[in-house]
């Protein structure tokens, strides 16, 4: 059966060969990645199949409690963005089944017997972390069918049929086909008018078993994640999680930051950047919505569009220096990291790195190490650097670092490692365990790009690094005004 969706054909794979099941009660959206209700292309293929079938539509958004580097942190951020779900979809005709993991395990089970009840199945077609191979196994388990949708960026994943090794050469083919990509937005408000049937009660025998979680509790109680089995000793950050504080972010950024991108952006000191990035992680925000924004602020229409620009970081937009280097983060490198993670099955290992790379690097392995440090040492900010161990305060204080001082955080470890190996699996453990927007395909990215991914060799070569880009503390201190952020983060 063809659902007639506003969700384009080119963003929708089938997990499974399941059927529809006509005399289901309900349509399932199982939230898993895109955790908002909102700009989400998965929200409006589900409320396509609920029109199209005259059913109710039961949004399920669960959290486990063993995923890899759970903890206090990360599950705050999450609980905050399913409040503003809840909040969302209370006023509305949807059944929002919030679940929380109280013990590994403990959810086992709940999709299928949710699914035992509905006609379909709509998921989120996100392509790292554990989430492609917890959907690949549900959709063994499910008899129905199982539809993923991608709603990661502007361009449909599936568009690329290879990965790029530079973010000129993507840049050229994503100038080449974002034009028409630019007119297949996720709806912003996707229930807006929509008159869906009204979700009956579920089974008893399933709210008993895997009742829905109090979030109220789980947020204001302090002790309300002492009882589940996570990483305690990574607390909770002061940023708020969740849909609300996303857009706040995303405005004050536009209305007081933007002006000052392009000069600023890599300054420590100076408070440029859009501090998106973990909303853009958890799905609390979407790309579309942030350039959507933006295309709104500066006036744009597609019109403006140069097409002699193709391929250079500034003019293809025909907008201002700030929103052209805005964007070309947000939507350049930012996919490109997505295609990598698609296309390059290893796109997390040491192996993925271009050949060059780990040729250079492996040919200067052994070279003399002024100092070495172990992972503990990297981890508890005991370096004789302040600098870098300014910026490790910082990631573990905020869960983040600054753009620029994250390159240099990522050289550091590479200098300082016994081997660039362990230097790569040393910032993956960090950067996942306590960086809000951790374990995503561009946090893989960042870290490649320390070890020479998306780069070029550069000469002369250097001990250690060989051809593989240098960069330097003293530069570093040089080129900004840092003595304000080391004492905030000392």
């Amino acid at each position: 059966m063809a659902v007639l969706s506003s969700c384009p054909q080119s963003r929708v794979t089938a997990a499974n060969a399941g059927e529809i099941a006509a005399d289901g009660a309900y349509v399932l959206y199982w939230m898993t990645s895109f955790r908002r209700a909102h700009w989400n292309h998965s929200l409006d293929r589900a409320v396509s199949w609920a029109q199209q079938l005259g059913r109710p539509l039961l949004v399920l958004e669960a959290l486990r409690s063993d995923y890899p580097w759970a903890s206090d942190r990360i599950h705050r951020f999450i609980l905050q963005g399913m409040a503003d779900n809840a909040a969302a979809l209370r006023r509305t005709r949807v059944m929002y089944y919030p679940y929380v993991e109280e013990s590994p395990g403990a959810g086992k089970g709940l999709l299928s017997a949710l699914a035992r009840h509905a006609c379909v199945v709509v998921t989120d077609d996100f392509p790292a972390f554990f989430i492609p191979r917890m959907v690949a196994k549900a959709a063994q388990r499910v008899p129905i069918l199982i539809e993923k949708v991608d709603s990661n960026g502007l361009m449909p994943l599936c568009l690329p049929a290879k990965s790029f090794t530079s973010a000129h050469h993507f840049r050229r083919f994503l100038h080449s086909k974002l034009g028409d990509c630019l007119y297949e937005l996720p709806n912003a408000r996707p229930l807006q008018g929509k008159r869906l049937p009204q979700c009956g009660p579920l089974p008893t025998e399933i709210q008993d078993r895997w009742p829905p979680a109090e979030l109220r509790t789980l947020l204001n109680d302090s002790d309300g994640l002492r009882s589940i089995p996570l990483d305690h000793s990574v607390p909770p950050t002061t940023a708020p999680g969740g849909s609300a504080a996303a857009r706040r972010i995303l405005l004050r950024f536009i209305n007081q930051r933007l002006s000052r991108y392009a000069e600023f952006r890599n300054h420590p000191e100076a408070g440029a950047t859009s501090s998106l990035s973990p909303y853009l992680h958890f799905g609390h925000i979407s790309a579309f919505e942030i350039v959507q924004t933006l295309l709104d602020h500066q006036g744009w229409s597609p019109d403006r569009i140069e097409p002699a620009a193709a391929g250079q970081r500034r003019g293809w937009w025909g907008l201002t220096e700030n929103a052209e280097s805005f964007l070309d983060e947000l939507v350049t490198w930012r996919e490109l990291g997505f295609n990598t993670c698609v296309q390059l099955p290893d796109f997390e290992s040491y192996q993925s790195l271009p050949a060059w790379a780990r040729r250079t690097l492996d040919l200067h392995r052994h070279d003399l190490r002024t100092h070495v440090y172990t992972p503990d040492q990297f981890e508890q900010a005991e370096t004789h650097d302040q600098l870098w161990n300014a910026a490790q305060h910082q990631l573990i204080r905020e869960g983040s670092i600054h753009g620029y001082l994250r390159m240099l955080w990522g050289k550091k470890v590479l200098e300082w490692s016994p081997d660039p190996a362990t230097a790569h699996a040393t910032m993956v453990e960090l950067n996942n365990k306590y960086a809000l927007d951790g374990r995503d395909p561009n946090s893989y990215s960042g870290i490649s790009w320390v070890l020479g991914k998306y780069d070029r060799p550069w000469a002369p070569e250097r001990p250690i690094f060989g051809s593989v880009r240098y960069m330097s503390s003293a530069n570093t201190a040089r080129k900004f005004k840092i003595n304000k952020y080391l004492e905030r983060y000392r």
